[in-house]
């Protein structure tokens, strides 16, 4: 079975993410990317749902043990290259010509929050699952451009408490504060919910694509000329015993 892959329902693709917990590395970005350039490439797609075929797991965001490795080798080089390459991933939902849909059917942690966060519209069940910034704990820090979009879908007052506690809310609690669209039965009417949705739409890409260039600037502002800060290899700051990748800092 395929890391990523996609079904066509009339005029929405069901974009499946397969692999268990679905972190976050150089081999599921690749695989994100490819699979959403071949939904694109199919016209008749008016809408793009995103979920996962794991019974328990929507994305627990970054493959850790992956990271781990790198860091234990000091590959840095590679750890800057797949930061880049992940940030094409929300990049493409965010300003993606077609909308699109998380359906959130389990949990849903750190960057995998973040990439519900990227979509344009959520919906998530209620009677299993979480959604958790665990990154407080962890030692990850937030780049400057997933702070403009995870603000854009929530309160402010409510990204400060999860990201600063790093505590675990469901989807009645997003649902409250309309993070999502709906709180839904469980995983099956979570995706059923999402995909009636989906269908509703049938705008013109071009006028999409460019309202939400316009509409996310600032967003795309800041993966260009703030996020470098966060993601570049700096061999200087290795020199001189300092960590040269700054989105991530020592626990203490």
């Amino acid at each position: 079975m395929a890391i990523v892959e996609w079904q066509k329902d009339g005029t929405v693709a069901i974009m499946i993410m397969n692999n268990g917990e679905n972190r976050h590395n150089p081999v599921w970005a690749e695989a994100m990317l490819a699979t959403y350039e071949e939904i694109l490439a199919d016209q008749e797609i008016k809408a793009i749902v995103l979920t996962s075929s794991d019974p328990k797991y929507f994305s627990l965001g970054v493959d850790t043990n992956w990271l781990g490795e790198q860091l234990k080798t000091g590959d840095y080089p590679t750890i800057s290259k797949w930061l880049y390459r992940n940030s094409e991933v929300f990049k493409a939902f965010l300003l993606s010509p077609v909308p699109t849909i998380a359906a959130i059917n389990g949990h849903a942690f750190g960057n995998g929050a973040m990439l519900a966060g990227s979509c344009d519209f959520r919906f998530m069940r209620a009677d299993r699952g979480y959604f958790c910034f665990p990154e407080i704990d962890l030692g990850i820090q937030f780049a400057p451009s997933m702070i403009e979009w995870m603000k854009r879908i929530m309160p402010y007052h409510l990204f400060i408490r999860l990201k600063f506690t790093g505590e675990r809310v469901d989807a009645r609690e997003l649902e409250k504060y309309n993070v999502i669209i709906k709180a839904c039965e469980n995983g099956e009417k979570t995706l059923e919910e999402a995909v009636a949705f989906a269908r509703t739409f049938n705008k013109s890409r071009t006028t999409l694509a460019e309202m939400k260039r316009r509409t996310y600037k600032h967003i795309i502002d800041k993966m260009i000329y703030e996020d470098p800060e966060y993601y570049d290899y700096k061999p200087e700051a290795a020199k001189e015993g300092r960590s040269p990748i700054f989105m991530f800092t020592p626990l203490t």
